[in-house]
């Protein structure tokens, strides 16, 4: 039976709702057997889940969601099989966090301008001891009920031109594939689908990231429909990167899709792990 791999999930630690340990029990639950943990600009949450893998039996990839803003628009670059001690991917992974908290603070001067106050302390409660993102101002506010639920929220508060948009200067493409490289890592581009760039900033962004030392693209994600698993196929191919499948999961009623529920690659796709030695167990052999 072949090994089911997701490789793009999130603990609490970023913006998930389970801590490192619930999320890989959750993964082993829903049949997964290869699981990078890819929290938001942080990597601290790897050690816990990697204790929790090895008493599980499933294999932990070391990962990390990296922010980047290219062309004044705010992409994300995972990184798989990084190494989280490497120097420069610490200070900038720092660097990164410590911008999170003066864009939480511009997010939230934005909502107090139309009489939603408090969204500061309230989204850091939902943060706990993790980063803050914009996902947890979508809680509080969902918890407020300004808004029915988190895509609603993020649609009328979140995004430019909306009260609670905050533009902010995130890490460079360049710095973010070159820390996971030095550290050893896999650059992938994480779910292009949700850009809306257009094909020909596609396909300058591809040419970019590829000759910059990105060696993959998301193309089954769980944010991408059919259609996309196709569509990013083709650009795979037509940049010669290789593709890695990830539900982007947060937890139960943020997630796009449930783990375990991915469908296969493409048959025209070359995996992220074909020349990992993942890619030679099976799912009996776990």
């Amino acid at each position: 039976m072949p090994l089911v791999f997701d490789l793009h999930s999130h603990s609490n630690i970023s913006d998930g709702l389970l801590s490192p340990t619930e999320l890989v029990a959750h993964a082993v639950t829903h049949g997964v057997g290869v699981l990078a943990l890819t929290d938001h600009d942080d990597t601290s949450g790897l050690q816990m889940a990697a204790n929790e893998a090895k008493r599980h039996g499933l294999h932990l990839i070391n990962g990390v969601e990296i922010s980047v803003t290219w062309k004044k628009r705010t992409l994300h670059i995972v990184g798989l099989k990084i190494d989280p001690e490497y120097p420069a991917l610490k200070s900038g992974l720092a660097a990164i966090r410590a911008g999170r908290e003066v864009r939480a603070a511009g997010m939230a001067a934005g909502l107090d301008k139309v009489g939603i106050e408090g969204s500061l302390a309230g989204a850091y409660e939902y943060a706990q001891e993790g980063i803050i993102g914009r996902m947890h101002f979508a809680r509080f506010l969902v918890s407020r009920g300004v808004s029915k639920d988190n895509k609603a929220v993020f649609k009328k508060y979140l995004v430019k031109g909306k009260p609670g948009y905050f533009e902010h200067q995130w890490a460079s493409l360049d710095d973010a594939v070159s820390w996971i490289v030095g550290s050893g890592g896999v650059a992938v581009l994480a779910h292009p689908g949700r850009y809306d760039l257009g094909r020909t900033n596609m396909l300058l962004l591809l040419e970019e990231f590829r000759a910059l030392g990105g060696r993959a693209i998301e193309v089954v994600t769980g944010s991408h429909t059919g259609a996309q698993y196709i569509e990013f196929a083709k650009y795979a191919q037509m940049f010669s990167l290789k593709s890695s499948v990830g539900t982007d999961y947060h937890g139960k009623g943020i997630s796009f899709m449930e783990m375990g529920r991915l469908p296969a690659l493409p048959t025209n796709c070359v995996p992220v792990w074909d020349d990992w030695p993942e890619a030679r167990l099976t799912a009996e052999s776990i």
